[in-house]
């Protein structure tokens, strides 16, 4: 399947090949039917791979929709920032439209500190505490206690396009040692229709790191999650928690280093999330 398909492979929230988050971009998906676009994302391996399935570069609007190896996502930040920056490299710079799954995305793409930077802007975002029920059954497959997270900080399903569990821990250690039931967290997610569960320690009101299991999927973890971010955004608006312009480190643990800004951009919750992308090799 890939041999037929030009894929390009680029790396995201870094500018260093060796961290960041790797997406599959495919600018010319028009004549690929679902499967087709599912069984070359399965094939790529990344957590996301994105299809541009219609285009207008004069009006710089596209259609892109975002399949993990196991199904498809209605919006991946990632590979948004990945997909902008490949898009910017061909068409110059400025700012994108994104027909998503989710919604519409705007991107803005500039050259920052002699790089290529994307900013996408999310659709409205909301967060609400978790159920109890869901969260015990989280907590029991992650392997977590209660005493383990953070007070500050409930638990709650966050919204930037797509939900996640979001489950602060009490200690950096706390984060590190990851070690989850994959079949019992991924079956939980899928019934309540979680994407990921992001996972997060508070270093300071403007840094936090966070490690987000992706089972759902088909991918034990992801080294950046740009949609999560988002999310995290709305989740820390509706707290009145933290800053309005904050950095979430991801990747670490994996050995995959990423940076991730955010900021929330309007009274509505949207969330504006930065970084750069590097490619990795083209097929």
């Amino acid at each position: 399947m890939t041999s037929t398909v030009e894929i390009l492979r680029y790396t995201a929230f870094t500018h260093d090949p060796e961290g960041g988050n790797p997406a599959g971009i495919v600018l010319d998906a028009a004549g690929l039917s679902d499967a087709e676009m599912l069984a070359v994302a399965a094939e790529v391996g990344y957590s996301e791979t994105a299809f541009v399935t219609a285009r207008d570069d004069e009006r710089r609007a596209f259609r892109v929709r975002y399949f993990a190896p196991s199904a498809e996502v209605a919006f991946c930040g990632h590979a948004t920032i990945a997909t902008a920056v490949v898009l910017a490299e061909r068409l110059g710079t400025g700012r994108l439209a994104f027909d998503t799954n989710a919604g519409e995305i705007t991107v803005d793409t500039e050259i920052a500190d002699d790089a290529l930077r994307a900013t996408l802007t999310s659709v409205p975002t909301r967060s609400r505490p978790v159920a109890e029920d869901a969260l015990a059954e989280a907590l029991a497959a992650l392997g977590w206690s209660r005493d383990e997270l953070d007070p500050a900080f409930p638990p709650h399903v966050a919204f930037g396009g797509v939900e996640h569990l979001v489950v602060a821990a009490s200690s950096r250690e706390r984060l590190a040692d990851l070690d989850y039931d994959y079949e019992r967290l991924r079956t939980l997610m899928t019934r309540e229709g979680w994407t990921t569960v992001n996972l997060f320690w508070r270093e300071s009101d403007e840094r936090f790191h966070a490690r987000n299991p992706f089972p759902v999927g088909g991918v034990v973890e992801d080294p950046a999650t740009g949609a999560a971010a988002a999310a995290f955004g709305g989740y820390l608006r509706v707290l009145g928690n933290g800053s309005s312009e904050f950095t979430v480190i991801q990747g670490v643990d994996m050995g995959r280093p990423s940076t991730l800004k955010v900021s929330i951009a309007s009274p509505d919750g949207r969330s504006r999330v930065s970084g750069g992308a590097v490619a990795l090799e083209s097929a």
